[in-house]
């Protein structure tokens, strides 16, 4: 039987903003998930944190938007885990391991100098370290 969805968040109390705020947000909203749309197809292009930006700029200025994001099939398990504790899918971590490496990889190969290679590679150690030491869902 399948179980029934999660119930969205509330959307954090803040003083209401000014419309033109609200459309700027909901502007960045659409390009992040464009974005996020874009990253599940393009190798190399990150998928999730173009989806949890655009979850918080729709959290600001589109109720409705934030609501079809939390239930979409896709997009959803990445808003509700970060939600939730901010889980990271072990999915997620490989695949963010896998494509750091190669860029890694194409820094270190390629005519740059090397200071901007090495700090390239440290910036992405960094950020591995950090992702890997973030909780998994349950499952």
């Amino acid at each position: 039987m399948a179980q029934p969805p999660e119930p969205v968040p509330p959307v954090p109390e803040q003083p209401p903003l000014p419309a033109v705020a609200r459309w700027l947000l909901l502007l960045f909203a659409g390009l992040c998930l464009a974005l996020g749309v874009i990253g599940v197809i393009v190798p190399g292009l990150p998928s999730t944190v173009f989806v949890l930006m655009a979850g918080w700029a729709a959290a600001r200025s589109s109720p409705r938007l934030y609501r079809w994001l939390w239930h979409h099939r896709l997009f959803g398990s990445m808003l509700r885990n970060w939600h939730n504790g901010g889980r990271v899918s072990r999915h997620a971590k490989w695949s963010a391991s896998g494509l750091m490496a190669l860029c890694a990889i194409v820094l270190l190969l390629i005519d740059i100098p090397l200071w901007a290679a090495v700090s390239g590679c440290v910036s992405m150690a960094c950020v591995l370290t950090w992702l890997w030491l973030r909780p998994e869902p349950e499952r």
